[in-house]
């Protein structure tokens, strides 16, 4: 029983987690400029946080997934979404010129978009690690 209660509480924590990535990304994109913060940290500082994001949702969907397993399948989902901007259908144009699209999609194809997002995977994996050694010395 105390196995199913610590599988929901990690689950809870990396969805939570998931949550506060969006809501900070979301904050960033939206308000960035107006706060005066740099080009880069908005552009490069929100794909960063895309990234992190796809890592805990994984996470949070394959829980008994190791850490470099989740991080390589991010990546993948990240570089996958990334070069799905290379396609055009009137539609999906159409989409992503929403702001719903542009957040989830993109517009514009960038490597260092794929960059970014291997950042923000690496150090979502890192905090990954850092909370599963965490809980294994602390089972409370």
């Amino acid at each position: 029983m105390d196995k199913i209660k610590a599988s929901r509480a990690l689950r809870s924590r990396r969805l939570g987690i998931a949550v506060g990535i969006i809501v900070c990304g979301l904050a960033l994109r939206l308000g960035g400029y107006e706060i005066g913060l740099p080009h880069l940290l908005v552009k490069y500082g929100g794909s960063t946080l895309w990234g992190a994001m796809v890592f805990f949702l994984l996470a949070t969907l394959l829980p008994r997934q190791p850490p470099v397993r989740l991080a390589l399948l991010a990546i993948v989902v990240a570089a996958l979404t990334e070069f799905s901007r290379l396609y055009h259908a009137p539609w999906l144009d159409a989409f992503r010129l929403t702001l719903a699209g542009a957040l989830l999609f993109g517009r514009i194809f960038a490597w260092w978009n794929i960059a970014a997002y291997i950042v923000g995977i690496g150090l979502a994996a890192l905090v990954e690690v850092l909370l599963l050694v965490r809980s294994i010395r602390s089972p409370d």
